[in-house]
């Protein structure tokens, strides 16, 4: 049976042993063996895939092709290699970890859990990834890392709200993949322990990356999060230690970053030799916008369809959508950032704007990784009039179920209440996106493979798109030397096309 842990400040006349820290949990965690079902490998090679097709689809996006400058400066043998490139081509893990990372996160396009914080579980693959090749583990090894990774972070999602208290959610991140690193390196307790401490004290930041004029360091964060976890394994392997208590310290996270001195955090984590099985309650995007407009989207849709007016401003007087309170905060009005609603938005600020994503998807009746955010779409004079008609609204109801731990009322939907101009009212929700485990249209190895090959028409050559999903579905079997087949090479001269910015390296 699982256990839960209270965690809160404790002053440091307490001395509070290591036993009952919360980073020396997550590193037994990580440390004691477990066995792996085969559901969660078989989940471990759709977000291999999932990760390679979102990665593959941004290889000429302005920060992607930066951080993989920056990477290829790094040679390194044996190394890990970079997407976009040769797999003869290797440079220090580290840094195809930050590569591949950025690659991974720039779309706004992979894996989600939702809970008391945000996150992006699949963040964790490229850093677990890069080390893999680089030390020659196996694939099986890499499956058990993975599964740790996840099972970390889902656990630190449940229980600690980071958005609450303006810290941006990588603070999580860390710390689950240094856990997913002890477990790949087969370290000791103590070392993953320091590891965690490590990476956790060093990737805790401001929300700021998220918020009002959002920049191309939103793709960033989780790699920089990655490629830190990786420097504190090395470093913690080496034998240095880690700040302690780094959670429950008079001057440690919670006391000063998260609930302060009288918060408590009730951190469930399965018991030793239990399977870890977190992977299996998180889901992906069919969309490549933040996981809380999924739903909205297929919504719009079916609106677009359902009622096709509703494309022509002329016809809009409002629709207010009424949702959680994290969607209302973050990618809604209730955010109170004017960049929602300002047609010449980064993009990355666009994917963070319910109101310019609904208004769109009800004119288009879909919903495209690049179309739907080029310039000129997001200036188009109908569209601007419509969005700007939207707003949305907290409703208790659904920010209720947006928390609930009941799978099946668990939803990340809203209610779009519309009025039209010849003073008609429309009303219509929906709780799950159509690709959610308990949506309409589930996502299965089937949809996986689908979205690879669709992200990577024009990018990488048929020849080797087969070629990287005949290794990955053989994950749990491979042999060292085959890893450094879970890349994808673009075609030729595809990367010539952008040319490739300067800097210290």
């Amino acid at each position: 049976m699982p256990t839960t842990f209270e965690v809160r400040t404790r002053p440091s006349s307490a001395d509070l042993p290591r036993s009952q820290q919360l980073a020396w949990h997550l590193a037994e965690l990580a440390t004691t063996e477990a066995p792996v079902p085969e559901a969660v490998t078989d989940m471990v090679v759709n977000r291999v895939i999932d990760n390679a097709a979102v990665a593959t689809a941004s290889l000429l996006r302005e920060p992607v092709v930066a951080a993989r400058a920056q990477a290829v400066a790094h040679p390194y043998a044996p190394g890990a290699t970079v997407f976009g490139r040769s797999s003869d081509l290797r440079v220090s893990p580290e840094w195809a970890a930050w590569a591949n990372g950025v690659a991974v996160r720039e779309l706004d396009f992979h894996d989600t859990y939702l809970a008391a914080d945000y996150s992006h579980p699949g963040d964790n693959i490229p850093a677990l990834l890069a080390v893999a090749q680089h030390t020659g583990a196996t694939g099986a090894q890499l499956v058990r890392a993975i599964a740790t990774a996840y099972e970390v972070q889902v656990a630190l999602v449940d229980a600690i709200s980071l958005h609450q208290h303006k810290i941006d959610h990588v603070a999580h991140l860390g710390p689950s993949a240094a856990a997913g690193l002890g477990t790949l390196l087969g370290l000791d307790t103590e070392t993953t322990f320091a590891a965690i401490g490590q990476a956790l004290h060093t990737t805790t930041a401001t929300r700021q990356s998220r918020k009002g004029r959002i920049s191309t360091w939103k793709a960033y964060a989780p790699a920089f999060a990655g490629k830190v976890a990786i420097e504190a394994v090395d470093r913690a392997m080496r034998g240095q230690s880690s700040p302690e208590p780094i959670y429950e310290g008079e001057d440690g996270v919670i006391a000063w970053l998260l609930g302060g001195p009288e918060a408590r955090y009730q951190v469930t984590l399965p018991d030793p030799g239990e399977p870890h099985e977190g992977i299996l309650r998180t889901y992906t995007k069919e969309h490549s916008a933040e996981y809380q407009s999924q739903a909205l989207i297929d919504l719009a849709r079916r609106l677009h369809r359902t009622h096709p007016e509703l494309a022509d401003p002329a016809n809009v007087a409002s629709i207010v959508i009424h949702t959680s309170h994290h969607t209302h905060y973050v990618i809604g009005s209730g955010a109170n950032d004017p960049q929602k609603y300002d047609p010449h938005a980064t993009r990355e600020t666009l994917d963070h704007s319910i109101p310019y994503i609904v208004a769109v998807a009800l004119q288009d009746g879909a919903w495209h990784h690049e179309r739907s955010y080029a310039p000129q779409r997001a200036q188009r004079p109908d569209t601007v009039d419509l969005w700007h008609k939207i707003t949305t609204a907290e409703d208790p109801a659904w920010t209720r179920r947006y928390h609930s731990e009941d799978p099946a009322e668990k939803a990340f939907g809203g209610r779009m209440e519309i009025t039209l101009t010849d003073g008609r009212a429309l009303s219509e929700e929906i709780a799950m996106a159509d690709a959610h485990p308990l949506g309409a249209r589930p996502f299965a190895r089937e949809q996986y493979v689908a979205k690879f090959h669709s992200l990577a028409d024009g990018v990488a050559e048929p020849a080797e798109v087969a070629r990287f999903l005949e290794v990955v579905a053989r994950l749990g079997e491979l042999a060292p030397d085959e890893l450094f087949g879970l890349t994808v090479t673009a075609a030729p001269g595809l990367l010539g096309r952008v040319p490739s910015p300067k800097g210290l390296f």
